[in-house]
Order: structure tokens, then sequence, then C-alpha cells
């Protein structure tokens, strides 16, 4: 009788459950701020072939991989980094997981504090990149060009 490997199913790794049926490469673009290229790179770093399923890896493996990705910043050359330079310690950064949204709102929020066009457009809810706005994004019940009343 063939005996089946034990799957898991979820692998949690950087506070991120991420799905054990896929291969690691795929699996680990699950982590926000992880992309294809960057999982590339963690799967050399932890020394696990990419197209392994990530659920039939070995616990070593896996502390492998966690270990490569807490390693991701120190481990490449800045311009690979998603925060080159981090505005309030000036170092180079690359954000993961839950970091990725609690920066982006502490940057919307000192944008606004500083008065900024970029933090006004984002209190008042328009378009921030300088798309036009005359005939598109426009909110609530009036659309169209409305006729004199005679």
């Amino acid at each position: 009788m063939d005996q089946e490997e034990e799957i898991k199913y979820f692998v949690r790794v950087r506070d991120t459950d991420l799905d054990g049926t896929k291969m690691a490469l795929i699996a680990l673009t699950g982590i926000k701020g992880i992309g294809r290229h960057a999982a590339k790179i963690i799967t050399q770093q932890a020394e696990i072939n990419p197209r392994a399923i990530l659920g039939k890896m070995g616990d070593d493996e896996i502390e492998r991989i966690r270990t490569a990705v807490d390693n991701y910043t120190s481990s490449v050359p800045t311009w690979m980094l998603n925060r080159p330079i981090d505005v309030l310690s000036g170092k180079p950064r690359h954000l993961m997981a839950s970091e990725v949204s609690l920066t982006l709102e502490e940057d919307i929020n000192t944008m606004r504090k500083v008065r900024s066009y970029r933090g006004i457009r984002h209190e008042t809810g328009q378009k921030v990149r300088g798309q036009r706005t005359k005939s598109t994004g426009r909110t609530g019940t009036t659309v169209g060009v409305r006729r004199k009343k005679a």
C-alpha cells in the first residue's frame, strides 16, 4: 500500500496563513508585500525547490523559509525593496504582511496633517493621482447634464 504524505493546508509565515496546496513560489505571494520576484529570491535563500508543494515540506524547510522572509531586507539591494528610504528612520525597509496597510494609513494621515495637496484630496475623497475629474469619478446621485427649467 502507498502511504500518502500528510499535507498541511495552512502554513503560517509572518502572521499570514499561506495555502499549503500550492507551490512554494506561488504560496509566498500570499503575503502582502511579496511578489513573484521576491518569492523566488526567498526560495533561493532558503535553499528549497520553488516548485515543491508548501504543505508537504518538513518543519525544517518551513523554518528556513521563515528566516529567509525575516532576513529579506538585509539580503537584497535597496532598489529591490518596496520602501528604499523610510521617512521616519531614513533606513531601507521592506514592508510585509500587516505593515503594508498600517504604513499606508500612517503616510496618508501624515499628508493630511501637513496639509499637502495629496492629503487634502484624500480628505475630500477626490482623485489623488492627477486623473481627470470633469466627467468621471463623480459621487452622489447626480449624473449627466441637467436642463434649465423653463
